[in-house]
């Protein structure tokens, strides 16, 4: 036991020193104890504004299989998927979500007819999921959008335009790989919907008020007018295409200004090559008087055992036909452009 006298020194200590000397003591009969690490679970939802929030997410896409087309294997039990489908695409739980916008997609590439009829319903769903905050869904949902392109092409027209603005917006916005993901879509549409049915649907977004936005819709209308062929540029109307290209050409972002060059070079190479597309001009050729009626004589009966040559056809230049069809200050931006790639090309 402790001695009166050290029990009278003891208390006498101050009190920070007493201290130290009790924590040290439970420091050395204390066993150490490592604490617990957090571990969130995949589907918990992440709390904004910790750290956990940004590790709970990113585990959580790691988790998920972006699959490419080629590689998605077929269903294993068709009908009951099918039944299950419509309700899949309204589960709230993602990963069940994901699962399913999939499942739309083995549909489209195996099993295209047993879609038909429910077609717009799947179609609004996908929209729906390309409007999900997660990126993982929106993603998954933008490849569904561009297999259902491959599988229905024009069938979806109809239904298009709910859809073509989520992928317009998405294909401009700042996640990467939501962005280059919707950009592909965005090319499969253009190549997998008609030209003709296509280019009514993008024209009003080539005026909408999001510069980025024009600049994908300017992209998509570059690459679908080449499709169009010399005689479905004609029925379409050249003289509309140059002047939907001319008004791009000082657009704000360099993007919508390089795909207006693009367009306005393919339709330049296009109006050279098929005389079908350049208007006739009316020419007058005027025949010179017979000087005297022997020669008139002569003449006539000349005429009557020589056949007369075709009258000859000249056709609008380029230059001719841009200067008649738009203003000028957007005639000689647009010969600026196709005039220096020419010579860049002699």
């Amino acid at each position: 036991m402790m001695s009166e006298t050290a029990l009278r020194d003891l208390n006498l200590l101050p009190k920070s020193e007493r201290t130290n000397e009790s924590s040290s003591k439970d420091i050395l009969t204390k066993p150490y104890v490592e604490p617990r690490k957090n571990i969130v679970p995949l589907v918990e939802p992440p709390v904004k504004g910790t750290e956990d929030a940004h590790a709970s997410a990113d585990v959580a896409v790691a988790e998920v299989e972006y699959i490419e087309s080629e590689k998605l294997e077929d269903l294993e039990d068709v009908e009951n998927s099918l039944k299950v489908l419509l309700s899949g695409l309204e589960s709230k739980e993602w990963v069940s979500l994901c699962e399913t916008l999939n499942n739309v997609r083995r549909f489209s590439i195996y099993h295209k007819e047993a879609l038909h009829d429910m077609l717009d319903n799947v179609i609004t769903l996908v929209v729906k999921a390309l409007k999900n905050p997660r990126s993982a869904v929106c993603k998954t949902a933008i490849m569904t959008s561009a297999d259902i392109f491959k599988a229905f092409g024009d069938l979806v027209v109809d239904s298009l335009d709910p859809m073509l603005v989520q992928l317009l917006l998405k294909s401009s916005q700042d996640k990467r790989f939501v962005c280059e993901a919707a950009e592909k879509a965005l090319i499969t549409l253009t190549i997998s919907v008609s030209p003709v049915l296509l280019l009514p649907k993008l024209q009003p977004y080539l005026k909408h008020r999001n510069p980025r936005i024009r600049a994908k819709a300017s992209l998509c209308v570059s690459r679908s007018v080449p499709q169009l062929g010399a005689d479905g540029i004609k029925e379409y109307g050249i003289d509309k295409l140059i002047q939907i290209a001319s008004s791009q050409l000082s657009d704000q972002l360099p993007e919508s200004r390089e795909a207006a060059r693009a367009l306005l070079l393919d339709l330049q190479t296009a109006y050279i090559k098929s005389p079908v597309l350049a208007p006739q001009q009316d020419i007058d050729i005027p025949v010179p008087p017979p000087s005297d009626q022997s020669e008139q004589d002569t003449s006539s009966s000349s005429s009557e055992q020589q056949p007369q040559p075709p009258p000859q056809v000249q056709y609008y230049s380029w230059d001719q036909f841009c200067e008649s069809n738009l203003p000028k200050l957007s005639a000689q931006a647009v010969l600026r452009v196709t005039t220096s790639v020419t010579r860049e090309g002699l």
